[in-house]
């Protein structure tokens, strides 16, 4: 059973660790570093003279970086601590951790500081399915480097750690032997880079991760300085309101994440299993987003009417006209053992899709974007009324035709139990 968790994200790239900062796989619960749908690290435990630390605070400084603070050994030792660590965990489309040592001794001290590493490369749907891998796995050592592979034909996926400081690498991680002078501190920066090779047909193969563009910390700074500054600012007298506001606010723009082609940010559906674009749920973010955010609406329509449906497909329960319900990326979709390369299990997509397409009009005035979609609007109304109104009453109705992985419920809420009779 997993305890308290801990996240922190950058769009699609994001890390669920305990309250240490630590973190290990769990068979239910996708904890680790995710990019793209797929667990780029499964294992990352830090210890000092081989023991473990225990949290004696957080500082959840912003939705990307997450400071604990730390101490070897059961809360029993807090007291007496002769040894402390501050965690910085930071994350810019590469994960960045930054240790301090600091020790509290009058006299200098020897410390093994050990940072355990793995990696499983499961996909999102193999956490929730809980499946074995198909493909291999293999670790690689060089010039300092700890490079941890997976292998399923043309499907490749890597993640690269990186020290600041010299380290002894093995297999299974990095060992760092310190010496810190009495009332004095040690310092390393960790950097963990999650590679994908040979991507699907959004990138046109290719390595994604080697050589793209580094976003720093500083850099989402300024982003969410400038995602601010163009949302409607409230002020009142009522204090819960206005937090509530500004937290709200701060929190759509961490839902924001880039899909593989590049272009405009756009929502996803929500942290942990939906970090990706949904139809229904990106529409229904845009929609309600109006009034604070209309430039959210121009990149999803966009999005959606280019993975707009064009052909006739059971598996992925395709029709021409049909707004897709969710893209992956992840290895069982690249392999087609799940429908979302994208699938289209979804009856409201489609007509949420042109009541977003005009309602973003109504409050933009922006008749450009609608010209421009105008021939994907037509095509979303040919669906609803030749595909979608199954019965010929005027009426939406819908019914799986992938009966092997299709969604049961096509609506929301879309969960095998949400309709019971």
């Amino acid at each position: 059973m997993i305890g308290k968790t801990v996240s922190i994200l950058d769009g699609n790239t994001f890390i669920v660790t305990d309250e240490r900062g630590d973190m290990s796989p769990s068979p239910a619960f996708p904890t680790g570093l995710f990019y793209f749908d797929t667990r780029f690290l499964s294992v990352w435990a830090l210890s000092i003279n081989g023991q473990r630390l225990s949290a004696l605070s957080k500082d959840e400084v912003q939705y990307f970086e997450t400071h604990f603070f730390l101490v070897p050994g059961e809360p029993t030792h807090y007291v007496d601590a002769k040894v402390s660590v501050i965690r910085e965990q930071s994350i810019s489309a590469d994960f960045i951790e930054r240790l301090t040592v600091l020790n509290h001794d009058i006299k200098p001290a020897r410390f093994t500081l050990r940072l355990d590493v793995s990696s499983d490369f499961a996909d999102l749907f193999e956490i929730k399915d809980v499946r074995r891998k198909s493909g291999s796995t293999s670790v690689q050592r060089e010039d300092g480097r700890l490079r941890l592979c997976y292998t399923r034909e043309q499907f490749r996926r890597e993640t690269i750690i990186s020290s600041s400081a010299a380290a002894r690498v093995d297999d299974g991680g990095m060992c760092f032997d310190i010496v810190v002078e009495s009332r004095g501190s040690w310092h390393v920066e960790l950097r963990v880079q999650p590679i994908i090779h040979g991507a699907r047909a959004e990138t046109g193969g290719g390595v994604w991760g080697a050589h793209r563009k580094r976003r720093l910390s500083q850099q989402l700074r300024r982003d969410l300085e400038h995602w601010l500054k163009r949302v409607p600012q409230l002020s009142c007298d009522y204090e819960p309101l206005q937090t509530a506001y500004e937290r709200s606010i701060v929190d759509l723009a961490a839902m924001r994440f880039t899909t593989l082609s590049g272009g405009m940010p756009i929502p996803t559906a929500g942290l942990p299993w939906f970090m990706t674009i949904f139809g229904r749920d990106s529409i229904f973010i845009c929609l309600q987003a109006l009034p604070f955010a209309p430039q959210l609406a121009p990149p999803v329509l966009r999005l959606l009417a280019a993975l707009q449906g064009s052909r006739l497909n059971d598996f992925r329960e395709e029709e021409p006209g049909k707004i897709p319900h969710e893209l992956r990326y992840g290895e069982s979709a690249a392999f087609q053992e799940q429908p979302h390369s994208p699938y289209y299990g979804s009856a409201d997509a489609t007509p949420l899709f042109v009541i977003l397409l005009d309602e973003y009009e109504r409050w933009s005035g922006d008749a450009k974007l609608v010209r421009y979609l105008e021939h994907d609007a037509r095509e979303a109304l040919d669906w609803i009324d030749e595909y979608g109104d199954l019965l010929g009453n005027g009426y939406i109705s819908y019914w799986r035709r992938n009966t092997v992985n299709g969604l049961e419920n096509q609506c929301w809420k879309d969960s095998p139990d949400s309709i019971s009779y």
